[in-house]
C-alpha cells in the first residue's frame, strides 16, 4: 500500500500487538519495571486494569519477554474456562499434555509440577487476560490455586488484566479474600496529547521512517481527541490517514485526511460531540472495506482535483435500487470456492493484488462486472474475514514475490474504487473463510 510512498518498511501502525513497537511513554516504561519488581518478589496477585483498546496485551506480551531466565510464564486468555479447563491450560503451558481426569488429581498433578520446578530454582507465573469476564467462582478458584506453597514460597503468581469492569468484580465481597491478595494494582491512563505525539514519531521510526515528522501538531490535538488516547483507536486512525494521503498522492497530512480515516472506520469522539458530515460514500457497500471504502469518496474528490477524470455514474446510495449485476451471483461463490482451494496448495510467498471488498456477495458481483481488461489475470474471490468481519474480496493476478506485485500495482490505472494494495498467500489463510 503505502509503505513505498512514505519510506516504510513494513505497516507501522497495526493493531495486532508487536513487541518491537512498544512505547515506554505514558507510565508505560515505569508500570513494566513494577511489575518486574512484583514478579521478582514472588508474592501475591497483581492486576493490571485499562479501557478496551488502552494497550494492555502489549504490556502482557513485553513482560513476558522481559521475564528472567528463570521464571516461566503460562497464560490464560479464554474467560469462560471452567477450573477443570484451566488446570488443563495450566498443565499444558508446563509441558503436560495429558492431565489427569477429575480436578483433585489434576491440582495434585500441578502441585507436583511445580514442586518440580521449585526444586530446579524455577518459578512460574500465570498471566490471565480479559480477567473482566471471570465468573465469580472461577476467579475465587485462581485464588486458591496461590494456596499451593512451600514453607518458604509461593510455587504459582498470578497476573490479572482486565477493563474497568475487573474492578467492579473485585468488589464483590464475596470474593474479599482475593482483592485482599493484590499486592500492586496499576491502570493504564490514556496517552495525552503529547504523548500521542511521541508515540506516533516511535511507531514511524520502526517502521523505518526518517523524514520530518508526518503528524502536524494541529492534527496529532484532533487525533487524540478523536481515539480519546487509546492506542488501538490510534493505530486505526493513523493507519487509515496515511492511506488517504497516498491516494491523494501528498505527504501532507490533513484534518480531511483524519474525517475521511474517522468515517470509515465510524469513530466518535470519546465526549459525544460529533465530526463534521461525512464525505459521500457507496452507502450500498457497506463497510468493512480493507482498503477503507470510507475513504472512496475523499479519493475520488483528490483525483478530480488533479486530473479531469472520464464521466462517471452518480454514486449509488442505500434509498437507489441496486443495478442488476453483470456476474452472477452463483459465479462469485464458485470463485471463492476455487480460491478457497487454491489457497491451500499455493506457494506462502505468492502475491496477489486487492481490488476492492464487499460485505455480500451480491454486492461483490457488481464489482466484479465493474473490472475491465486492464484488471491483472486470474481474477479471483476471497470470502473470508476483514477487520474482523466476513466480506467478499476482489483479488487480480498473481505474482511469485512482492517486488513483482508492486510492478504491476504500479502500472495499473488509478481506480475510482479506491487504492489497491498486495496481500499473500500466507496472510490471507488465516482469515479465509468457508463457502457453502
Amino acid at each position: 500500500m503505502y509503505f513505498d510512498y512514505f519510506g516504510l518498511k513494513e505497516a507501522p501502525f497495526r493493531i495486532t500487538p508487536n513487541t518491537e513497537y512498544w512505547y515506554a511513554g505514558g507510565q508505560r516504561g515505569e508500570m513494566l519495571a513494577a511489575l518486574l519488581y512484583a514478579i521478582g518478589q514472588g508474592e501475591g496477585i497483581i492486576k493490571v486494569v485499562g479501557e478496551v483498546g488502552s494497550g494492555k496485551t502489549m504490556l502482557c506480551r513485553k513482560l513476558v519477554a522481559q521475564l528472567p531466565g528463570t521464571i516461566d510464564s503460562v497464560y490464560l486468555g479464554n474467560p469462560t474456562l471452567t477450573p477443570d479447563d484451566m488446570l488443563a491450560a495450566i498443565l499444558a503451558d508446563l509441558g503436560i499434555d495429558t492431565p489427569e481426569s477429575g480436578r483433585q488429581a489434576r491440582l495434585a498433578q500441578l502441585n507436583a509440577t511445580l514442586l518440580a520446578r521449585h526444586g530446579a530454582g524455577r518459578r512460574v507465573v500465570a498471566f490471565v487476560e480479559e480477567a473482566q469476564g471471570i465468573a465469580l467462582d472461577n476467579l475465587e478458584f485462581l485464588r486458591l490455586l496461590t494456596n499451593l506453597e512451600t514453607a518458604t514460597d509461593k510455587l504459582l503468581q498470578i497476573v490479572l488484566f482486565g477493563q474497568p469492569e475487573l474492578d467492579v468484580q473485585l468488589a464483590d465481597p464475596r470474593i474479599r479474600q482475593l482483592k485482599d491478595r493484590i499486592t500492586l494494582s496499576l491502570n493504564l491512563s490514556p496517552l495525552t496529547e503529547s504523548e500521542v505525539g511521541e508515540y506516533l514519531r516511535a511507531r514511524l521510526s520502526v517502521a523505518g521512517y526518517r523524514g520530518p515528522d508526518l503528524f502536524p501538531p494541529a492534527l496529532i490535538a484532533r487525533l487524540t481527541h478523536l481515539s480519546g488516547g487509546l492506542s488501538r483507536r490510534i493505530n486505526v486512525l493513523a493507519d487509515k490517514i496515511l492511506l488517504a494521503a497516498y491516494a491523494g498522492q501528498t505527504h501532507t497530512l490533513t484534518p480531511a485526511h483524519l474525517d475521511a480515516a474517522a468515517s470509515d472506520a465510524d469513530i466518535q469522539p470519546a465526549d459525544g460531540t460529533t465530526r463534521p458530515p461525512r464525505l459521500p460514500r457507496w452507502a450500498w457497500l457497506g463497510t468493512g472495506v480493507a482498503a477503507g471504502l470510507g475513504l472512496l469518496a475523499f479519493v475520488a474528490w483528490q483525483a478530480r482535483s488533479q486530473a479531469v477524470p472520464p464521466p462517471a455514474p452518480p454514486p449509488r446510495t442505500a434509498a437507489t435500487p441496486q443495478a442488476t449485476p453483470a456476474v452472477p451471483v452463483d459465479r462469485v461463490t464458485e470463485l471463492a470456492r476455487q480460491t478457497e482451494r487454491w489457497l491451500a496448495t499455493a506457494a506462502p510467498g505468492t502475491h496477489v493484488i486487492q481490488l476492492a471488498s464487499a460485505k455480500e456477495a451480491a454486492q461483490a458481483a457488481v464489482l466484479l462486472g465493474d473490472l475491465n481488461a486492464a484488471t491483472p489475470q486470474p481474477v479471483r474471490v476471497l470470502h473470508g474475514l476483514s477487520q474482523g468481519a466476513p466480506a467478499w474480496m476482489i483479488l487480480a493476478g498473481e505474482f511469485p514475490d512482492r517486488p513483482a506485485a508492486m510492478a504491476a500495482l504500479r502500472s495499473m490505472p488509478a481506480a475510482p474504487a479506491g487504492a489497491p494494495f498486495l496481500r499473500t498467500v500466507g496472510k490471507m489463510r488465516r482469515v479465509v473463510l468457508p463457502t457453502g
